[in-house]
């Protein structure tokens, strides 16, 4: 999100979460961040899962950033059983997907009141 964020000066960003698969033990939910930011080179997606990878040199200097947070978004999905790619276009947008898979609990869960919903239109990072 915080990417998606951060490459979108105008238009929006959007997150939605699907349920996969569910079995006895464990629930696996797609989830899907899109924006309408700058877009990736199709050819440079696979980069910019390694650690330190940037699309290009000149994106660091103007957005800033190691390279490092989807490295490790990689690292922690994967940890979870799930995957993570994503779709882009050259001042379209981007289109990120990962799956990961949440254990039920074993215990009983401690039921808490639902927060009221809120409104992030408008609001600037």
């Amino acid at each position: 999100m915080g990417n998606a964020i951060k490459f979108t000066a105008r238009g929006e960003v959007v997150l939605r979460v699907f349920p996969e698969h569910e079995a006895e033990k464990y629930a696996e939910l797609h989830f899907i961040v899109s924006d309408t930011g700058i877009g990736i080179p199709p050819h440079k997606i696979v980069r910019i899962f390694k650690a330190f990878g940037q699309v290009d040199g000149s994106t660091t200097r103007e957005y800033a950033g190691t390279g490092l947070g989807l490295a490790i978004s990689s690292q922690l999905v994967e940890m979870m059983k799930g995957k993570i790619w994503a779709e882009s276009e050259i001042g379209t947008g981007s289109v990120f997907h990962f799956t990961v898979r949440f254990e039920y609990p074993t215990s009983p869960v401690r039921k808490v009141a639902p927060k009221a919903k809120s409104s992030l239109a408008g609001v600037r990072y």
